[in-house]
């Protein structure tokens, strides 16, 4: 599981240190590609294949399959972790989630998110103010 939040420099090549317990989960490769809210989502390739399957599976007539498979595929990007438990982040991605000296790792559970320092912050501000309505989705799934 990927759990936490951890603040990490990104070095003029644009190598990030991987929080020491997310890099077991990472032996097999991993993808970075785009995601939502203009934060980058770094997935395992196990966890990948399962998501691209689930992608590719959906009809090319529908214009969202058509549009996420274009957020999630055309940004995609595969490596591993080097010797010193860093990734690159190819400077497009960078670039898309405005990310520079600082980024925040947040653990999702089955993959993590990286963030510009800036925008995590406008994020969890913006969940601060959305308790009434999170508290309300949880009830409504039975949690």
């Amino acid at each position: 599981m990927f759990l936490g939040e951890y603040e990490h420099s990104v070095d003029t090549k644009g190598r990030i240190a991987v929080p020491a317990k997310f890099r077991n989960q990472l032996e097999g490769g991993l993808v970075v590609t785009r995601g939502f809210e203009r934060c980058l989502q770094v997935y395992p390739m196990e966890q990948w294949q399962t998501l691209s399957e689930r992608v590719s599976s959906l009809s090319l007539g529908a214009a969202e399959a058509r549009q996420l498979r274009r957020l999630l595929f055309s940004s995609a990007f595969d490596t591993e972790v080097d010797k010193q438990g860093r990734i690159v982040l190819p400077s497009g991605l960078r670039e898309y989630a405005g990310i520079g000296e600082m980024a925040v790792v947040a653990g999702m559970n089955t993959y993590f998110e990286i963030w510009s320092q800036t925008d995590w912050e406008a994020a969890m501000a913006t969940l601060d103010n959305a308790d009434p309505n999170i508290a309300a989705q949880m009830a409504e799934i039975g949690i």
